[in-house]
């Protein structure tokens, strides 16, 4: 029989648990001698009309006539007989019925008929296929058939009923089912038999399970339907019991059933060790009493390499344990616990099934005296013994053409074998979790490379120098998504000063880890170069713009997209001075040494990569002790709540001043963030300091040659003042070429009224500051031997430890810094 056939019995069958035939009762000369109710609704003809006539007379053509006396006379195939058929109902109309007929044989050796009918109009379309009307009856409709007396003894039965239920004709002939076959099913069942004969009410799809003998492993599942048939004067003349086979249907009901269960309890996370035990929990107890789920090498567990661990009573460690499920608490089945490595024999069918990638089926599990168990795993050998292991599947994991592990199956209590169902059920189910795995594994991959790339690019000893410490913390996202792009840094700056630096590229993994990178290592380029904070944003956003456009794809231009968010401060600790700004990043919070917590009001900005600047800085005056904090939105973000809320929420963690900056940075985190995080946490804090009056030095000289001794003079003298003698000789020299330099160049206006300023700190280093009226940068020349000018800036680099120029308001001003000693 072909796929298509195969289909259409398949649906008969099922069609037959749903749908209550009419039921008439024939004699070997197709007399009807038993008429059910339902055959009275169905054409309309009650017991007393019909009981005693041909059956042949109900037919419409003459063909369905010969059809039907054909296959009584020859009984050819045992006389079962089904096609489509016309019969005039009692009113007049002729119907279109389906007709199965089957031989019955008796106790007496007479043979009798069972024909049951339904309308063909009240079908599905399917079941009057033409194809169906070709099959030979036995090998369609599968159907048993028992017509029991009034007091429920067996009478007539068809040759499939015996084959189905288990009980041989002469064990079943005379007798009622509770003496034929003991049990609770037979009694279940006489008791819908009585019900029916003294309702004429059929009952229909009563389940019970076949009548097989206890040492045989395999059991069948049949439904039963129950019809009333009546005599000529209406009175029960007995019952008639359909059943139907519906075993393979139950069975393939329970495996959708299971395989929607994996699909919403497979993979919840992107834990490969969860997701090991979650197979293993739904394949006990539907499939198996026992189940173990061992994960390879290949699959990243953050656990010992196996190869280190080395073999063990000449076992190799092929695994380690993921899953482990058992009908039985404690699995007292496992050598293994969940976690353990799992030592294998060279050969055996677990490391056969990882080197071939092909499923090991044993229905029949050989536990003889010579197999591999006995020659090299006795200890696995008594388990198997000890708990009654009869049946064995061991399934391998696949994802990308490599093998992940092997998922065992084992039947222990249930006393039948698996079958080749139960492996492709098994095979699909395992499916399910290499997907969960493969993903887990490659979320494992990327998130480690991404975490390392970005821990390499944040700063590992960020400090504030001498204008304020520091403390932070960085959580990263614990999502399925990867972590995100959060970046913060701390950068010192000319003159003591700090900036300080946070931001957030939109998106997920390992491309923001390195678009991160980027924009952090042009964020430390664009600091060094002391612009105020709203140009050094503007200048990043331009960089985003660039790299975005060298990313591009010149088909799709309009498809790649780099956006961030940032927050920049400046804080200088001799004015006790922040200056900052923000593209599209929320804003700090200022904790005065009291606190108190605010949240200056500071132009937004919109994020960077937009092209919708300018930027705006704003300038606050803070009170030395503040605590600065600077923080992505994942610290205050929560899905149900509104930002707002999260800056409360944010504002009361912060409020408490008893708290070392330390403690404050790790409590505040701790009571903020989502657990577990569905982002990257970042949070810097900055507690201010201030320098000191007699840390700082400055003069004002006019724009005349002539102030350059003096300048050096004054220098000169508050080094000796500071205890730094040593250092005033080449002091000395870049005072004298930097005060030159800005009264040769410093044109500014060209005012007459114009000055030169001169600003000593002593920090942790010894900043030497020239300010003036110009706008342009000097610039490092490299002189030729017979110049006889350039060679300033070329000695101050020498000199000093760095050197630069920033502007400042009313001009520019240039510093050098020299190394202080560690006693200074």
């Amino acid at each position: 029989m072909g796929s298509s056939a195969e289909t259409a019995v398949s649906k008969a069958s099922t069609a037959f648990e749903t749908v209550g035939p009419a039921i008439a009762l024939l004699d070997a000369q197709g007399m009807v001698v038993g008429w059910s109710q339902a055959a009275q609704r169905l054409v309309g003809y009650s017991a007393a009309e019909v009981v005693g006539r041909s059956a042949g007379a109900l037919l419409v053509a003459t063909d369905d006539r010969a059809k039907a006396s054909h296959a009584a006379q020859e009984s050819t195939l045992r006389g079962r007989w089904s096609d489509l058929a016309q019969v005039r109902h009692r009113d007049g109309r002729i119907i279109d019925l389906r007709l199965c007929v089957s031989s019955l044989s008796g106790k007496d050796g007479r043979d009798w008929w069972v024909v049951w009918a339904t309308d063909k109009a009240s079908l599905p379309p399917w079941q009057a296929e033409p194809l169906l009307a070709t099959l030979p009856l036995p090998s369609r409709l599968p159907i048993g058939v028992v017509i029991r007396d009034t007091h429920l003894r067996c009478i007539q039965v068809n040759d499939i009923q015996g084959s189905k239920d288990g009980i041989p004709p002469p064990q079943r002939l005379g007798r009622r089912l509770t003496e034929a076959a003991p049990g609770t099913d037979a009694e279940t069942m006489e008791a819908v038999m009585h019900r029916v004969l003294e309702s004429g009410d059929p009952a229909m799809d009563v389940d019970y399970q076949a009548f097989l003998p206890a040492n045989v492993r395999s059991n069948r599942i049949l439904t039963a339907s129950f019809f009333r048939l009546d005599d000529a004067q209406g009175r029960a003349l007995g019952v008639c019991v359909v059943s139907v086979d519906v075993t393979d249907s139950r069975r393939a009901r329970e495996r959708l059933t299971i395989l929607g269960e994996a699909s919403r309890r497979i993979g919840t996370t992107l834990d490969v060790m969860q997701t090991g035990q979650e197979l293993a929990d739904l394949a006990v107890p539907f499939l198996a009493d026992y189940a173990t789920v061992d994960l390879a090498e290949s699959v990243p567990l953050g656990e010992e390499p196996l190869a280190h661990l080395g073999p063990q009573d000449g076992h190799i460690p092929a695994f380690r344990r993921a899953g482990l499920a058992s009908i039985h608490p404690g699995t007292p089945e496992s050598l293994f616990a969940r976690g353990e490595p799992v030592f294998v024999p060279p050969i055996s069918p677990f490391t056969n099934v990882l080197r071939s990638g092909k499923s090991h089926f044993e229905p029949i599990l050989d536990t003889s005296p010579g197999t591999w168990l006995d020659h090299q795993d006795a200890a696995r050998a008594e388990k198997i013994r000890k708990h009654a292991m009869h049946s064995l599947m061991v399934v391998p994991i696949h994802a990308r053409g490599a093998v992940l592990g092997v998922a065992v199956f084992v039947r222990t209590k249930d006393p039948r074998p698996f079958e080749k169902d139960d492996l492709l059920l098994a095979e699909e189910l395992v499916s399910w979790a290499a997907l969960a795995l493969d993903n887990a594994r490659q979320y494992v991959r990327e998130r480690s490379a991404a975490l390392a790339l970005q821990r390499l690019l944040l700063p590992h000893r960020a400090t504030g120098g001498s204008a304020a410490d520091v403390a932070w913390r960085y959580l990263p996202a614990d999502s399925h998504h990867g972590i995100g792009g959060d970046w913060f840094d701390v950068i010192p700056l000319s003159g003591a000063r700090v900036a300080l630096v946070v931001g957030d590229v939109v998106g997920h993994g390992i491309n923001a880890a390195a678009k991160m990178g980027q924009l952090r290592t042009a964020m430390r380029t664009l600091a060094d170069m002391d612009m105020p904070p709203d140009e050094v944003l503007s200048r990043l956003d331009e960089q985003v713009i660039r790299l975005t456009e060298a990313e591009a794809d010149p088909r799709h231009p309009a498809t790649t997209t780099m956006a961030a968010t940032c927050l920049y401060v400046v804080y200088d600790p001799i004015t006790r001075t922040c200056t900052m700004a923000r593209a599209g990043h929320p804003p700090p919070a200022i904790i005065d040494p009291h606190g108190h917590v605010t949240f200056p009001d500071l132009p937004t900005g919109a994020p960077l990569g937009l092209a919708l600047g300018p930027f705006e800085s704003a300038t606050f005056e803070l009170a030395e002790g503040s605590v600065l904090a600077l923080y992505t939105d994942g610290l205050i973000e929560a899905r149900d709540q509104d930002i707002s809320a999260g800056m409360n929420r944010l504002r009361a963690a912060l409020a408490r001043p008893h708290l070392t900056l330390d403690d404050l940075c790790s409590s505040t985190v701790d009571t903020l963030r989502a657990k577990p995080p569905s982002d990257d946490v970042t949070l810097l804090l900055a507690q201010t300091r201030s320098l000191s009056a007699d840390q700082v030095a400055s003069w004002q000289f006019p724009s005349d040659p002539a102030v350059a001794g003096r300048a050096r003079t004054l220098a000169t003298r508050q080094l000796t003042q500071w205890g730094l003698e040593h250092l005033s000789e080449p002091t000395e020299l870049i005072v004298s070429e930097l005060v030159t330099n800005a009264i040769i160049h410093g044109n500014g206006d060209c005012n007459s009224d114009r000055t030169i300023g001169l600003r000593l700190i002593r920090h942790e280093m010894l900043t030497c500051e020239v300010s003036d009226a110009g706008h342009s940068h000097p610039l490092l020349r490299h002189p030729r031997t017979t110049d006889e000018h350039g060679r300033g800036l070329f000695l101050v680099t020498q000199l000093s430890r760095r050197w630069g120029t920033r502007h400042i308001p009313d001009g520019k001003l240039t510093w050098a810094d020299q190394q202080l000693p560690a006693s200074a």
